[in-house]
């Protein structure tokens, strides 16, 4: 394989889908901590590793252009990482970090108003953290330790499904300006450790990193089998599911404007996601009841005693502040939001019940309707009857009945 060393950088020539392009691959001697290699078990292991995508950006020397090219949405960094200092029984040797559309992604980080600095800081300063949500196929999340960035485990069907949408999505994101409901993908990679491959995304978080959420819902616009189970009632914190929201009787209540505005961008985005012919999102809903959290924060205070107010990290800095770019001259009062930061948050209105905050964003986009989703849904109207309000319609009628229900729970 043809190589060209530029510094101490080795680029190899790869082929891609016929179009050769140039690919940087590092290898060097790293230090890190001895541990199990599998994503999730490790989240000290899993931080080190993405920290690749800080020496991939320092090290590939590419300068970011003024506009993509095709070719940018089928592209890709490697970097390879040799520890020949540790004991392989407990430390594997070798280390391989992919980064899909590194251009592309970096582009799409602008347009949504996230820094490249701060975003490698929020996932490779300290270890992201566990959380006990799983997705579809057993999906694994993380966040990154100051709450901003959600890390979820995909399929490399996911991956495939991703590069179909992503010069679609991309267009998208630009002409609406980053304004939207949709996911905002900021990052798309493989770990690969003693030959397993961990795919992740990397996407804002739809909550806050500093309003605590007591309550959350993922919402499809069907009834059939949309109750949470026990187990999942068990959890700290469950996802509940429509029926749940319809049986507690539960509304949100935003005032006209922010309801015009709301209903507008998720017109304009299932509309959008039937287009792809994708299907099977979700609304995922989080609420923020400012007076409890105030409570709740009271009574921490008075537990905390004389604690000297140090983050768990020993670094000094506070979950709330997680960044050095957040102003801290500007406390936010209990309820109070930065709308750069939480994008997806909306206040309730006067005639709320409770003073909340509603956190609202489409998630899990990435399944398309193909065969497979033609034979459940024969198999669930026969099943359940024509009139049931299955999940696995198709991407037109999904769209408009996912938009008709969102309609009705605003208030």
């Amino acid at each position: 394989m043809p190589m060209q060393n530029i510094g101490h950088i080795h680029y190899y020539e790869a082929s891609m889908d016929s179009n050769i392009q140039l690919i940087p691959e590092l290898v060097e001697t790293r230090r890190m901590k001895a541990g199990t290699p599998v994503l999730g078990n490790n989240t000290e292991l899993a931080a080190t590793l993405l920290r690749a995508t800080t020496r991939i950006n320092e090290l590939s020397h590419v300068q970011i252009p003024i506009m993509l090219m095709p070719d940018d949405f089928k592209a890709y960094s490697k970097i390879k990482v040799d520890n020949h200092l540790f004991n392989k029984e407990n430390m594997p040797s070798h280390f391989k970090f992919k980064e899909y559309c590194p251009l592309v992604f970096r582009n799409l980080r602008e347009k949504f108003g996230i820094d490249d600095q701060d975003f490698q800081n929020s996932l490779t300063r300290e270890a992201p953290l566990n959380s006990e949500a799983h997705g579809r196929s057993g999906a694994r999340f993380h966040t990154s330790y100051d709450k901003r960035y959600v890390i979820k485990t995909i399929s490399s069907e996911d991956v495939a499904e991703m590069h179909n949408i992503l010069k679609k999505y991309h267009q998208f994101i630009v002409e609406c300006h980053g304004n939207t409901l949709l996911p905002q993908f900021l990052g798309m990679y493989r770990l690969t450790v003693d030959g397993d491959e961990t795919y992740m995304i990397v996407t804002r978080n739809v909550f806050s990193h500093r309003l605590s959420v007591y309550k959350k819902y993922d919402l499809k616009g069907s009834t059939v089998a949309r109750e949470a189970s026990d187990k999942e009632k068990a959890k700290e914190l469950p996802t509940y599911k429509d029926n749940d929201f319809i049986n507690d009787g539960q509304k949100i209540y935003i005032d006209d404007d922010n309801k015009k505005m709301f209903l507008e961008k998720l017109r304009k985005d299932v509309e959008f996601l039937a287009q792809l012919k994708l299907m099977d999102y979700s609304l995922l809903v989080g609420i923020h009841d400012v007076e409890r959290a105030e409570q709740e924060d009271v009574e921490s205070e008075d537990n905390e005693g004389d604690d000297d107010g140090e983050s768990d990290g020993g670094i000094g800095t506070p979950p709330d502040s997680p960044s050095n770019t957040l102003d801290s001259t500007k406390p936010l009062s209990p309820g109070e939001f930065d709308p750069s930061i939480d994008v997806y948050a909306i206040r309730s209105n006067d005639s709320a019940p409770r003073k909340e905050v509603y956190f609202m964003a489409i998630i899990d986009i990435l399944q398309h309707y193909d065969a497979k989703k033609k034979a459940a849904h024969a198999a669930k109207t026969v099943k359940h009857g024509a009139g049931a309000e299955i999940s696995t319609v198709n991407p037109e009628q999904y769209s408009k009945r996912f938009y008709d229900f969102i309609t009705t729970i605003l208030s």
